[in-house]
């Protein structure tokens, strides 16, 4: 009947493989499921050196199941496409939302706009901390100019689930903006994804 089928546990001692002694690659899986309340959406977030820690699962395996996870997420994304124009905030949510929600690092994206406010590009600029030290102005219009840019929206996410900004998130916006008058490239906005909710810099009159 296909994989479709299966249930979560199943699909998890399929990527498995194999047990340990006594313990089948059925039971295994249950395991992994149970530290996560049954969820596959938590268990995406969890680092491989946690899930290696699980009886019967180790390093190679806790690999193969987080290269799995990877691949949904990526599925995911793909089926979300760049909208051709952003009209606002929402229309960022729904192009981002999805691929950064369930990270465990912060990632700071540019989303380089063209004249028509028409995506141009999707810039990963750091993946890390987020700080006013890591994410440089230099860096951020050098990627946008060589898109030929006419306007940037930022945006990145909050591991944590809760969107509000941080001193350094606005620190971050400040040296952005100021930065973009001085280049003649406005920064029209900068969103914060936190699990499925977001804030918008422009709606919130924080720019």
């Amino acid at each position: 009947m296909g994989a479709a089928a299966l249930t979560g546990q199943e699909l998890l001692a399929l990527i498995l493989g194999t047990g340990c002694a006594g313990r089948d690659a059925l039971t295994v899986a249950g395991d992994l499921l149970r530290r996560v309340d049954g969820s596959l959406r938590r268990l995406a977030g969890r680092p491989s050196a946690e899930l290696a820690r699980v009886p019967g699962v180790g390093r190679t395996k806790a690999g193969r199941v987080a290269a799995a996870l990877e691949l949904g997420r990526r599925v995911r994304a793909e089926a979300e496409p760049a909208p051709e124009r952003i009209r606002g905030p929402a229309d960022v949510q729904r192009f981002f939302g999805a691929r950064l929600r369930d990270l465990t690092v912060e990632e700071f994206h540019v989303l380089a706009l063209g004249s028509q406010s028409q995506v141009l590009g999707d810039l990963l600029i750091t993946r890390g901390i987020l700080n006013s030290s890591l994410v440089h102005p230099r860096e951020v219009f050098r990627a946008a100019i060589a898109e030929a840019a006419a306007g940037i929206i930022v945006v990145h996410n909050h591991p944590s689930g809760d969107p509000t900004p941080s001193a350094d998130d606005r620190a971050v916006t400040r040296q952005l903006v100021d930065a973009g008058r001085l280049l003649d490239l406005p920064v029209y906005d900068h969103v914060i994804v936190g699990g499925d909710r977001y804030v918008s810099f422009a709606e919130a009159g924080l720019l």
